[in-house]
């Protein structure tokens, strides 16, 4: 059967399914008229009701995806403009979110703690719009990446435009990278480390890049400044509007939306690494250097995002193309439940320990052990402390990542 007979007559069945992916910031959208209509203050937090409930839920009723397109396929979806529409739409849907809950947190009649509840919502959906920043920002088109880093303000996260394409993408699944979290480490380890470490790389290679043009760190043309006003003149524009009272609202939804993203970050990549090569160089990144799951909710909802490995090794691919591989290690639940697991280390210990081990054959030397425990964790599983310390964990920047 001919290419373009395939193209036509393979259909994607989650089409349509892909404009639910603006729902995750108009769930903020529903606090007050749920509260309104049913009197429960509760529906303040409705965020984390869906975000950590109700979509773990759907996952295990509905399954797995288990669906690739055909390579036949790929040009004909790469180039269908509805699903760029369906990461386009994100961004409205977004900021009227947060200028209601504006509104709202100005509202004196709102207590403390509702008030708090609407911004871990708000935070929440901000979160999720990291993630269509995320599909935006590798793309080449100028207009998707400018959006990329509008969609980053409502998070105060812009720095992540640089650090995600020109530092993750090369060190991932490497101990060089502050997003990979390392065998034996707990989440609330790693999200100070991933934070701090992010954003001095994304700092050094913006300098890197801006020195290679001849210009100054402090230009126009810096990607970082850029995504950082855009944040300035949002939350000065919030603020104008609604007044300085709802600034710690403004502050807890950004904080939430990256540390969702960060404990996203934590789930995809754990304890995994790239065998080092005899030159110094790790080997290229590959399927089984990525999380997976396949679960057909989240990943609707987060645009194929947990199809992170055929992401990691195809960076340009678009969400809808995106393909699920045999090879690479399967997670036991989506991304949301996972996420909740991680909140409790010696839950997600337990849980996920065991699969590293065995991705690696039981043998923990092959993986990215927390330097901190490295001692400790070698010789619960039998091994002296006699094996070198990779010198990329010693000396980062000397280190060579691909």
């Amino acid at each position: 059967m001919g290419k373009a007979k395939v193209a036509r007559q393979w259909r994607d069945r989650k089409r349509y399914l892909w404009v639910m992916g603006p729902l995750a910031p108009a769930c903020s959208l529903l606090p007050s008229q749920l509260v309104l209509h049913t009197g429960l203050p509760i529906f303040w937090w409705i965020g984390p009701i869906v975000f950590f409930v109700a979509i773990p839920i759907l996952d295990f009723f509905a399954g797995d995806d288990g669906v690739n397109p055909p390579e036949e396929a790929f040009e004909e979806l790469s180039g269908d403009r509805f699903y760029r529409w369906c990461t386009y739409l994100f961004l409205p849907v977004q900021f009227i979110s947060l200028a209601i809950a504006g509104y709202l947190w100005s509202d004196s009649a709102l207590g403390v703690v509702d008030k708090i509840g609407l911004a871990v919502t708000i935070g929440l959906g901000s979160g999720i719009g990291i993630n269509a920043a995320h599909e935006l920002g590798h793309r080449v088109e100028k207009h998707e990446r400018w959006l990329a880093k509008i969609a980053l303000a409502p998070s105060a996260y812009g720095h992540f435009f640089v650090e995600h394409n020109r530092g993750h993408h090369v060190r991932v699944a490497t101990p060089l990278d502050p997003a990979s979290s390392r065998f034996g480490e707990s989440l609330w380890h790693f999200l100070p480390r991933t934070i701090a470490g992010g954003m001095r790389s994304a700092v050094r290679l913006e300098g890197q890049r801006l020195r290679r043009q001849g210009r100054r760190w402090f230009s126009i043309g810096n990607n970082i400044i850029q995504a950082w006003a855009m944040t300035a003149a949002l939350f000065a524009a919030l603020l104008v509007a609604f007044g300085w009272q709802i600034a710690p609202y403004v502050l807890i939804n950004a904080v939430i939306a990256f540390g969702l993203l960060e404990a996203v970050n934590y789930v995809e990549h754990y304890g995994l690494l790239r065998e080092r090569k005899s030159n110094g160089r790790y080997e290229h990144c590959a399927p089984k250097h990525s999380w997976n799951s396949d679960r057909i909710v989240t990943n609707v909802l987060l645009f194929h995002l947990q199809r992170h490995s055929d992401h990691h090794a195809n960076p340009t691919r678009r969400y809808q193309t995106l393909r699920t591989s045999d090879e690479a290690p399967q997670l036991p639940a989506g991304y949301a439940t996972m996420v909740v697991l991680a909140l409790f280390p010696p839950l997600w210990r337990r849980v996920m320990d065991p699969l590293v081990l065995a991705h690696y054959d039981g043998d923990v030397r092959r993986t990215n052990i927390l330097p901190s425990a490295r001692k400790r964790i070698l010789t619960a599983h039998g091994y002296s402390d006699d094996d070198r310390v990779d010198a990329a964990v010693e000396h980062p920047r000397a280190a060579v990542p691909v």
